[in-house]
């Protein structure tokens, strides 16, 4: 990978993270218009925090891996990628789980 990657992934982490944040400040726009309609008026905070966690693990996962990957093209040991690569993996199955925890708690289903 290039420098340009490096750039990419962290510009990318950083719309996530700002988005996942939004979303933990109650503010649930940028999610389907079928999640926003299901959950109820008191449930909206509760729900975007939950969504706004799970976001922000992968945001900042994204971010660790941006660093990751300059680290291993400035050193040119690929080890960094792998391991940054791992830590991607888990992190968007736990953030995952986690929005997929609160879709089901509070809307009744991901669908």
């Amino acid at each position: 990978m290039n420098i340009s990657a490096f750039v990419t992934l962290f510009i990318l982490g950083i719309v996530i993270c700002v988005i996942g944040g939004m979303n933990c400040a109650g503010n649930i726009s940028t999610l389907h218009s079928y999640h926003r309609q299901r959950v109820s008026e008191e449930n909206v905070k509760p729900f975007g925090k939950m969504i706004g966690i799970g976001t922000l693990i992968i945001g900042i996962a994204m971010l660790v891996y941006a660093v990751l990957v300059l680290v291993s093209t400035l050193t040119n040991n690929h080890i960094y990628t792998a391991a940054g690569v791992a830590l991607l993996v888990v992190s968007i199955i736990v953030g995952a789980a986690i929005s997929f925890k609160a879709m089901i708690k509070y809307n009744g289903g991901i669908f």
